[in-house]
């Protein structure tokens, strides 16, 4: 991830206006893209726009994943040291991935560090496989916890984010699910707030990029896809009071981040006690379509619009007066493979071995 350049100026990103019906308006948005502000103390809505219109949810999906994984925490049937084996179906996920081999081992503990902070896709589908005993039974506990949730408009088809038929959800779920993840289980918060990770080979900064830039920011999790563009759900806790963020369909990595500290702001400038209820915001809108922005961000004029917000030096500029330079260097946690469990490849001729059997899942239970 690169390097950043914050800009304290509002020329290019203004901060979000609320209208008297309490619909998000942005002054920056080309695109109608979802909004919204939650308190997550009185889960009243301050502001939202389009948060029932249908959106692939791309890595913001490891958000349910984790939920999942911490309900199996909190029924004792795994633990934070239970092992993860990375599969070969693990392995052969598309990128962003670690690149471990089959049949290499971490805690769980780390292998939810490098899914969240990392977003890597095949340590979404090697906690998948530890917790559900395969991929598909793991999808089979993601939808069971979105109906549970509320999460009415949400289906998922894989643990990690990647486009297909049938994964999709809203602005509206993401805040269920954000806020539940807040109340059910404090226990785990720290897991967002991670600066960075170490692998003892590499370091990843975290790709949430309010992490020590916003004052008080405290979670949660990035996604980018070309279909869903740049995608952030955000929280932050001040004098004791958090507020939740949702952005979906930013133009950039610096947009949504612009975007998830300016709707931060007025979330915690404003008054906890006004909105509706998010159990009771009652749908508008398109909510049949999955939006699909593959035309509008995947393109060489998108392309050289996300190049212009990046510095002589490659440096992400991000423009809103409330992110400021981080006061330390990133703070980085090992999350590493348990010591001596990574295959040490053999090559005999023309072929390679490894010196141990590649893991299937086990059966489903």
């Amino acid at each position: 991830m690169p390097h950043l350049n914050i800009r304290h100026r509002t020329a290019r990103r203004l901060a979000c206006l609320v209208t008297a019906f309490g619909v998000l308006a942005s002054a920056n948005a080309a695109l109608a893209n979802p909004r919204m502000i939650i308190d997550a103390n009185t889960g009243r809505v301050i502001a939202h726009q389009d948060a029932f219109r249908k959106w692939y949810p791309a890595s913001l999906t490891k958000l349910m994943t984790a939920y999942v994984t911490f309900r199996a925490l909190k029924s004792g049937r795994l633990s934070l040291d239970s092992t993860v084996t990375m599969s070969k179906f693990a392995t052969d996920q598309p990128a962003s991935k670690m690149y471990f081999r089959p049949g290499s081992q971490l805690t769980m503990d780390n292998a939810l560090k490098i899914m969240l902070v990392k977003s890597a896709n095949d340590m979404a589908v090697a906690v998948a496989e530890t917790v559900g005993g395969s991929t598909d039974q793991f999808v089979a506990m993601m939808n069971a916890e979105a109906q549970r949730l509320g999460m009415s408009s949400s289906h998922f088809i894989n643990p990690h984010g990647l486009p297909g038929k049938g994964q999709y959800t809203t602005a509206r779920d993401l805040g269920i699910l954000a806020m539940q993840i807040k109340r059910e289980f404090p226990q785990y918060s720290t897991y967002f707030t991670i600066e960075g990770i170490d692998t003892g080979k590499k370091q990843y900064p975290n790709f949430n990029t309010l992490i020590g830039r916003f004052d008080g920011a405290d979670g949660m999790k990035t996604g980018f896809i070309c279909a869903a563009g740049f995608n952030q759900v955000s929280s932050a806790t001040r004098n004791g009071r958090t507020v939740i963020s949702v952005v979906l369909g930013a133009d950039s990595l610096a947009g949504r981040a612009d975007d998830s500290a300016n709707l931060l702001q007025q979330g915690l400038t404003t008054t906890g006690s006004q909105g509706t209820p998010l159990a009771s915001l009652a749908p508008y809108g398109d909510t049949a379509v999955v939006t699909d922005l593959t035309q509008d961000i995947c393109n060489p004029k998108a392309a050289k619009v996300r190049s212009e917000t990046r510095d002589d030096a490659g440096r992400t500029i991000m423009h809103s007066p409330y992110l400021h330079e981080m006061t330390h260097p990133p703070a980085y946690v090992f999350a590493g493979l348990i010591p001596g469990t990574e295959p040490v490849e053999t090559k005999i001729g023309e072929k390679t071995y490894a010196n141990i059997p590649i893991p299937v899942p086990r059966p489903t239970f």
